[in-house]
């Protein structure tokens, strides 16, 4: 646990100083690195299974995938055909360098990776890329980001702690047994509570709408995702029979289990605060 804490700890040291001192080209960097080493681990886990998708190609088209927004914004690139392409180049490569039992899984299993991190994460870029005319500064849409990032995480530290006090009813005990519906409550609320709070001191930054009673309100779905993709995460561990993604962070495990819960956080955070 003081691993954990520990990790923890200097986890929001780096993305505060990367926000701080280098602003959106450090959120840029940070995305970019979340991106790549989650979908890394989620190729590994893909071949622990026994599927085999195409891997370094793959962490290349998806890190593109999720910072397409900013080169559409800088040099007028578009995002839309990357998902296209990277999947006519799969299609061309399984058929010489996979086998007939295994290339519906080869092309499966690299797309759903593209899809489920690069194509979700994308959002995250969304929302800090700064567009001409834009009604927010280059700040503020950091700090959405930001916001986006703490109700989604201290979703897990409110659950955690409310599991261990009033923790009775299980959620899903085939899938995740320590989850109970009272811990799931419990950091829904905490989401809420820190999304108001949030909100309140930067009310400067924000949309005009996202008053701390609106933000709390948008808190809510944002902590009910992230539940259900860390559920989603443990269904795939448990068919690849590993407890964590890695051991990238100790005490935590692999940047899949730290990112989990954002991979369904961004896109709805972005279409909640109605950005551009």
């Amino acid at each position: 646990m003081l691993q954990r804490i520990f990790s923890t700890v200097v986890l929001w040291l780096v993305v505060g100083s990367a926000l701080w001192f280098f602003r959106t080209n450090g959120a840029l960097v940070l995305i970019a690195i979340i991106s790549a080493l989650t979908l890394r681990e989620f190729y590994r886990l893909m071949q622990a299974i026994g599927y085999r998708p195409f891997e370094k190609l793959g962490i290349l088209f998806g890190t593109l995938i999720t910072l397409s927004p900013w080169f559409e914004a800088q040099f007028h690139w578009p995002a839309e055909p990357l998902l296209a392409l990277a999947t006519i180049v799969f299609s061309v490569r399984l058929l010489g360098e996979r086998t007939p039992e295994n290339r519906v899984e080869s092309l499966s299993s690299t797309i759903f990776g593209l899809v489920y991190v690069a194509l979700l994460l994308e959002y995250m870029t969304r929302i800090i890329t700064p567009l001409p005319g834009d009604v927010l500064t280059p700040d503020g849409r950091l700090l959405i980001a930001l916001w986006v990032i703490v109700v989604a995480k201290f979703c897990d530290m409110g659950a955690l702690l409310s599991g261990l006090a009033f923790g009775r009813h299980k959620m899903s005990p085939l899938i995740s047994p320590k989850k109970t519906w009272e811990g799931a409550a419990g950091g829904i609320l905490f989401s809420m509570a820190t999304g108001a709070l949030f909100a309140h001191f930067a009310r400067h930054q924000f949309p005009p709408h996202m008053t701390p009673l609106i933000a709390a309100l948008c808190a809510a779905p944002i902590a009910a995702l992230g539940i259900v993709a860390d559920l989603v995460e443990s269904v795939i561990k448990r068919r690849a029979d590993r407890k964590d993604s890695g051991a990238t962070i100790p005490g935590i495990g692999g940047m899949f289990d730290l990112s989990d819960s954002l991979l369904l956080a961004a896109p709805v955070g972005y279409f909640l605060f109605r950005l551009p």
